[in-house]
């Protein structure tokens, strides 16, 4: 499948290249940043070029996966997001990871945004859900802001994790993504 790619006010959506691989093992190994993950420490470049790859094949074998994210302004790489299919319980999970530096801007929820139109508009998929870490209250509020819904507690990837959930009649009675924002994005 040819992945779409998408631009907002402020970032480029666009799928991964192998050569991103390098940017995205400096963002996820600097300190904390996934320490609500189920593996907190940082990966061997080793694992970053595979799950590059893994997304890259996502896209033939899924029709949706992970994009790179670019700021427009720059370039560079500023983390990932998309859907991604959870394999164990049949779901489709909206995901997301942004370099800290840029934590704050409303980034995440930007981008959110278009993959949650890209799932409910072009996949026409039934429901997304979303999962957190309890204690990860920055991806929590994304959640909200998105128009998810707090679905309780539930054990994901080994661990304890908050789920929220947004459905298609949801969004088509007006709920999200996001207010209209996401419609703003333009496939390029």
């Amino acid at each position: 499948m040819n992945a779409p790619s998408f631009e907002t006010p402020r970032l480029r959506l666009r799928p991964f290249r192998e050569d991103d691989a390098v940017a995205l093992h400096r963002i996820l190994t600097q300190p904390d940043m996934l320490k609500f993950f189920p593996r907190p420490g940082g990966p061997l470049l080793e694992r970053v070029e595979k799950l590059v790859r893994n997304q890259i094949e996502q896209w033939d074998t899924m029709g949706y996966a992970w994009w790179a994210v670019e700021l427009k302004s720059t370039g560079d790489l500023a983390g990932w997001n998309g859907l991604q299919y959870l394999p164990e319980t049949r779901e489709t999970e909206v995901g997301y990871l942004i370099d800290r530096p840029l934590w704050g801007q409303g980034l995440t929820t930007e981008a959110a945004r278009v993959a949650l139109r890209y799932g409910f508009s072009d996949l026409r998929l039934p429901e997304i859900i979303a999962l957190a870490h309890p204690q990860n209250l920055a991806s929590r509020r994304v959640m909200e802001k998105l128009g998810m819904k707090w679905c309780g507690l539930a054990e994901y990837f080994g661990m304890e994790m908050a789920r929220y959930i947004l459905d298609s009649a949801s969004v088509r009675a007006g709920g999200a993504p996001g207010n209209g924002s996401a419609v703003s994005a333009r496939a390029s």
